[in-house]
């Protein structure tokens, strides 16, 4: 292409290169398919159109939706389901609607109705990535958008009032979790040894909800109790997002791995400070004298053996 497509999406933390589910899906995609991206972490989405993201910018081309993103990289030939059959074509069109609608109300209500949730953990992070005065604004209305997506389409009759919608999404995304974790079995993915869409799909909603330290974990704490479930997160947290191979893209994982860095430099220089000042201690003319006499005994050059006992 005559440009590199760029992708704006939410920033990681927690391990994660993305706390946005729908970035997130978008991110795993590409990097099954081998999409060379170029992600630019936002610092808030108010210069994307209508406020939403992940966002891709391909020359003239602007997108936003994960679905819409995807269809524009198969078009371009970046497709992880080239090998898939006819019937499990279908099957990962079904699985990533049974997601969406048995799911994705439970994440939202995670992250931005569930009133602990909100106030510790999603609030403050998304306010402390978004200059002043939008840092008051933004989470608000995120929080507002995800109230509405909840009522619309789960508040309906015969269920009236927001305890009750509460009840069946958690409900509905428990059984869904089940579905995933007997569908997925002992296999690496869902499709056998390698990613699909439906992957991307499934590791985008389940990976918020399994790393970030929620105060109200009943979701959470289903999850972690499939085993198998877990064991895929990790899996492409390890494989695909451990190296950028696409570019200087901020990830979680690099994060950690820079900061060790840093620690491992540190204590080398304290420890090669360590190692002179023994030195310049060794040869200090304050030393005892008497000390030395006793060494002559020694059969391997007298002086130096007794201080390298002594030395850590």
């Amino acid at each position: 292409m005559a440009s590199p497509m760029e992708l704006s999406c939410w920033g990681g933390d927690w391990g994660l290169p993305s706390v946005h589910a729908e970035c997130l899906v978008v991110m795993a995609y590409a990097r099954f398919c081998g999409a060379p991206l170029k992600v630019n972490i936002i610092d808030n989405s108010w210069r994307a159109p209508r406020g939403s993201v992940p966002l891709l910018v391909s020359d003239d081309t602007v997108i936003s939706q994960p679905a819409k993103i995807l269809n524009f990289l198969r078009k371009q030939k970046y497709n992880a389901d080239y090998e898939l059959s006819t019937k499990e074509g279908a099957d990962t069109l079904a699985y990533i609607a049974l997601l969406e609608e048995k799911l994705y109300p439970a994440l939202l209500h995670t992250f931005w109705v569930e009133a602990d949730n909100y106030y510790n953990v999603t609030k403050p992070w998304f306010a402390s990535r978004m200059p002043f005065p939008l840092s008051w604004y933004l989470p608000r209305k995120m929080f507002e958008e995800a109230l509405n997506r909840i009522l619309l389409t789960k508040g309906g009759p015969p269920l009236y009032s927001l305890t009750e919608v509460e009840g069946q999404i958690y409900r509905d995304a428990k059984e869904c979790l089940n579905l995933l974790s007997n569908r997925l079995g002992t296999s690496p993915f869902f499709f056998g040894s390698t990613p699909t869409t439906l992957d991307a799909f499934v590791f985008g909603f389940l990976a918020p909800l399994y790393k970030v330290p929620f105060p109200k974990v009943q979701l959470q704490d289903h999850l972690k109790q499939l085993s198998n479930l877990c064991r895929f997160c990790d899996d492409i947290l390890s494989c695909y997002f451990r190296v950028n191979l696409s570019g200087p893209s901020p990830v979680g994982q690099d994060t950690i791995d820079a900061n060790l860095q840093k620690l491992t430099q540190l204590v080398n220089k304290e420890s090669n400070l360590i190692e002179k000042m023994d030195d310049n201690l060794r040869k200090s003319p304050q030393h005892p004298p008497h000390k030395l006499t006793t060494l002559k005994l020694s059969t391997s050059g007298g002086g130096n053996s007794s201080p390298n006992r002594l030395s850590p």
